[in-house]
């Protein structure tokens, strides 16, 4: 019925290039729409290791996402081409590689492949991935993993689930349940391994320990949203997009920012501990002359070596200076939030030298550490341990050096023992003849005069904050 009208307002021309430009559109419109909904009318094929995916992701809920993103696939079939393990064991602290592309790992094989169409001088490297490798004793601890180059078309264990996060792999050996090593080893080097995945990254354990896994699982679960899997008993060959085997570390009880991409820090670490561990006080109090305030100061209690012999007085010394005074002692057993949360309350923590003072990390900034140097020449070890990690972590650091008669040894050997004269001899002589006698043999007495000066130092600091 258009017709007629058409004809009236418009040439046989003009009605031709209006039909012309009606289908160009209804081309356009169909086109768009096949775009659209191309995925819902034309569902992908899957290859053999890709039913495998399929099989694999009915058994484990936690990876269902990956078979609806088979880019996945595609990008492992691609990158497998340019896989390039890049393994470095010439760092003092840790050995370690970095793997991207078709990873495949095998926990009851300790073995982790890495599939690549390229030919290399070397195809295989042994990992033991603990960051502590000049340690014997140590390391005697922690399981070693083979990291093996494979061409393409080798017989290869095949994928029983695909992961589309990238994997950490560490050991749970060495160390692990000394306080310090607990953080130096494991917690710090684990989060600044994995910040850069914000989250999006599976944990691989080996020498796997449940009931450490339970004392820092808060901390684990806010570095990774999936679960830690214990490697060394999985049967199936997990595989991933990218793998990290070993810890990356380069100082003691630290970060070096500038080996990571993102520029992460102690700080950093220090921060995601207040978030993580509910840790209200992100400043220490500051002393002002004109205002009464009392400093909370912990005294880290220790009660089978290098303990504090005259603790009570140092405590009624520390309270007729101003201070209100904590009394605390962390083991293994101790509820690792609740702790953290008491040193957070507090503006100065002291201790002799030991795993204790590790819980330094949980101070407020600006707060003070005061660290009780034993006899033995163990400056080296003091300062590197707890001295110059403090100030990376903005806290302000005295050390107070245990002179010959606030030792016990003096009750054990004569003042002109080379005990006294030469400990270096015993260093020498290696660290469990060292440790034998000015760690676990040693307790402290201090001169309360001559303490009485740090302890005031410590609140000048506070007031300088």
């Amino acid at each position: 019925m258009y017709n007629p009208i058409l004809a009236k307002s418009f040439s046989h021309y003009e009605r031709k290039t209006f039909g012309w430009c009606a289908f160009v559109v209804m081309l356009i419109v169909v086109f768009s729409t096949c775009i659209i909904f191309k995925n819902h009318l034309y569902p992908q094929s899957f290859d053999g290791d890709a039913m495998n995916l399929q099989l694999s992701i009915k058994a484990s809920a936690e990876d269902m996402f990956v078979i609806k993103d088979t880019t996945l696939l595609k990008k492992l079939e691609t990158e497998k081409k340019d896989a390039e393990p890049m393994c470095n064991v010439l760092e003092p602290l840790s050995d370690y590689c970095e793997t991207k592309g078709d990873i495949r790992v095998q926990g009851n094989s300790s073995t982790i492949f890495v599939v690549s169409s390229h030919d290399f001088n070397i195809n295989s490297w042994i990992i033991q991935p603990y960051p502590r490798k000049g340690n014997a004793g140590a390391m005697s601890r922690v399981k070693s993993w083979t990291v093996k180059l494979v061409q393409d078309g080798e017989k290869i264990p095949k994928c029983s689930v695909y992961h589309g996060y990238p994997a950490l792999l560490f050991s749970l050996g060495g160390y692990s349940g000394n306080h310090f090593h607990d953080f130096s080893d494991l917690l710090v080097p684990i989060f600044s391994n994995s910040r850069y995945f914000n989250s999006e990254v599976h944990f691989l354990a080996t020498d796997y320990k449940s009931w450490w896994i339970g004392k820092y699982r808060t901390l684990l679960n806010n570095m990774s949203k999936n679960k830690i899997l214990d490697i060394d008993n999985e049967k199936k060959v997990h595989c991933f997009p990218s793998v990290t085997t070993g810890l990356k570390s380069h100082t003691e009880f630290g970060i070096d920012s500038s080996k990571f991409p993102n520029r992460v820090s102690i700080r950093d670490f220090r921060q995601f501990l207040r978030s993580s561990l509910s840790l209200n006080r992100v400043e220490s109090i500051k002393m002002k002359d004109d205002i009464v305030t009392r400093p909370r100061l912990l005294i880290m209690s220790r009660k089978k070596s290098r303990i504090l012999l005259n603790e009570d007085d140092v405590r009624q010394m520390a309270e007729d200076l101003g201070y209100e005074v904590v009394l605390a002692e962390a083991n293994l057993s101790t509820n690792l939030t609740k702790f953290a949360q008491i040193v957070n309350s507090c503006d100065v923590i002291m201790g002799v030298h030991g795993a204790g003072l590790t819980n330094m990390v949980f101070l407020p900034n600006n707060a003070v550490l005061i660290q009780l140097v034993p006899l033995g020449a163990m400056d080296y070890l003091a300062k590197r341990d707890f001295g110059d990690p403090a100030r990376e972590m903005n806290i302000k650091y005295l050390d107070y050096k245990i002179g010959v008669n606030e030792s016990s040894l003096v009750e054990q050997y004569p003042l002109n023992h080379k005990v006294f004269k030469d400990p270096s001899s015993y260093f020498r002589k290696g660290w469990g003849v060292f440790r034998s006698i000015y760690l676990d043999k040693q307790n402290v007495k201090v001169d309360l005069n001559r303490f009485r000066s740090t302890l005031l130092e410590a609140k000048r600091l506070l007031a300088t904050s």
